[in-house]
């Protein structure tokens, strides 16, 4: 299938690994100019050259690096003085520490919400209304199953994006999506990814299981009984992102191997 995706242009946030790179890579794979933005100057670049190696020489498709904290103002300014006008903005940041809610200050709710509900909503507000003008747009938001079903330890993550995603329900119903603009939240269960293997190590220490024990317990409470990879998922966003994905918006789409037992 023809995404009708070619020579557009991309923004996509935390591109250096994990959901992020593997947004940027199926971008990419269909003729997307990529500018891909993460905090390590090093690793996304490892991260672009593959994407490039894996495309092939292709002069009408460039993916560009911009290595900068999205998070703040001062990274933002830099990514948008490197391209301003985006076809696709792909929203993504870390997400927030796992633990108990009593152990956190009103510091750690500030910089949870400001990179997982701010954050987004000021690339949304830079980027959207250009979008509208030339009648096509695409804003993903990687966000979490936890907003479906929220996951204690995870208080921040829970709070900071379902913030978001209550934003992003009212913004996708407005007059933008007469326009061609279309605003989804993308929900990603067990990856394969740093993240994951972050979080069972900081349960591992916690209840003396071994990582191992851990991942597999995770596993068999799955029905696809095993890990998403970051290539599918970022396939599902470039279907998302396509010509053919038009009447999309304001979804919630979990990608999680059938993990939610619900049926909404």
């Amino acid at each position: 299938m023809d995404l009708g995706l070619q020579g557009k242009w991309a923004l996509v946030c935390g591109a250096s690994r994990g959901l992020g790179w593997g947004c940027a890579r199926a971008l990419a794979l269909e003729g997307v100019n990529v500018l891909m933005v993460a905090r390590r100057a090093d690793v996304l670049q490892e991260a672009a050259d593959a994407i490039r190696a894996e495309r092939g020489q292709d002069p009408a498709a460039e993916v560009v690096v911009c290595a900068q904290d999205i998070t703040t103002e001062a990274g933002r300014a830099a990514v948008f003085a490197t391209r301003s006008d985006f076809d696709i903005v792909v929203t993504n940041a870390g997400g927030p520490p796992s633990g108990n809610f009593r152990d956190w200050e009103r510091e750690d709710w500030i910089r949870a919400v400001d990179a997982n509900m701010l954050t987004p909503i000021a690339l949304i507000k830079a980027t959207v209304d250009a979008m509208a003008e030339r009648g096509y747009g695409r804003i993903i938001n990687i966000t979490s199953s936890a907003v479906k079903a929220p996951i204690d330890l995870l208080g921040l993550s829970n709070g900071a994006r379902s913030g978001l995603t209550g934003f992003v329900a009212g913004l996708a119903r407005s007059g933008i999506a007469a326009q061609g603009v279309t605003v989804n939240n993308l929900l990603p269960g067990a990856f394969d990814t740093d993240r994951l293997n972050g979080l069972f190590a900081a349960a591992a220490q916690k209840s003396g299981q071994s990582v191992d024990a851990l991942a597999a317990q995770r596993r068999k409470g799955i029905p696809a009984q095993r890990f998403g990879t970051p290539e599918e998922f970022g396939a599902v966003c470039a279907f998302l992102c396509s010509a053919q994905a038009g009447y999309i918006t304001g979804q919630n789409l979990l990608v999680d191997g059938g993990a939610f037992s619900g049926a909404f």
